[in-house]
């Protein structure tokens, strides 16, 4: 259930922890009996242990989750981020200028779009600090490309992530959105303050009703 800060960096390859990057492991299923396996390491080894991490990890979510059905998602101990967040997420290139980030946003009806480099996650950029790094370059800034801009830090976590321990960070790193990457090193969707928000404001019409 790991919680990451990326710092402000250009957008060159990835800015993804570590942890998050996918790793390449061999195809388990055309194993033949007489192939030889290297325990101390091997690409077999490496997809099995992954796959059995994968799987208990997803039992556990589900065992948890069963066992707080009858609680309201605000109340529950234990909420995974997947259950909030947005799984519709925007990108652009990072030859993409501010100017094409402005548009993008402003057809979709969204705060946040996310930056890629050659395909992978370079970074997490949301309205209102594109308006401010507009104010600051000036009128030549709508044209600027990515590439050429420091881009600021952002929050990444993983789709079984308590929200409650997320939205505590997201306080107190002062950061809006999380983006929710999943097992292969991709985004998975996006959690923003707007979904606390929408979360923790139906619990009040259902509280007004009873």
């Amino acid at each position: 259930m790991s919680i990451h800060v990326s710092e402000p960096g250009r957008p060159v390859g990835t800015r993804l922890p570590e942890v998050f990057r996918s790793r390449r492991v061999g195809d388990v299923t055309e194993l033949t009996e007489p192939q030889k396996v290297d325990v101390s390491h091997s690409e077999t080894t490496d997809a099995e242990f992954q796959l059995a991490a994968r799987h208990g990890r997803h039992r556990a979510l589900e065992e948890y989750s069963a066992a707080e059905a009858g609680e309201p998602k605000e109340r529950r101990l234990y909420l995974p981020v997947s259950q909030i967040c947005t799984p519709t997420l925007f990108s652009l290139p990072a030859t993409a200028t501010v100017s094409d980030a402005l548009d993008t946003m402003e057809a979709n009806a969204i705060h946040h779009i996310v930056i890629t480099a050659e395909e992978n996650v370079a970074g997490l950029v949301d309205l209102r600090w594109l308006l401010a790094w507009l104010h600051q370059a000036g009128s030549r800034g709508m044209g600027s490309g990515f590439l050429n801009i420091e881009l600021p830090a952002f929050l990444t976590a993983s789709p079984e992530t308590d929200a409650h321990q997320l939205a505590r960070l997201m306080l107190a790193h002062q950061l809006n959105a999380a983006l929710v990457i999943d097992d292969t090193g991709q985004p998975a969707g996006i959690v923003t303050s707007t979904d606390y928000l929408r979360l923790y404001a139906s619990a009040g019409r259902h509280e007004g009703s009873v």
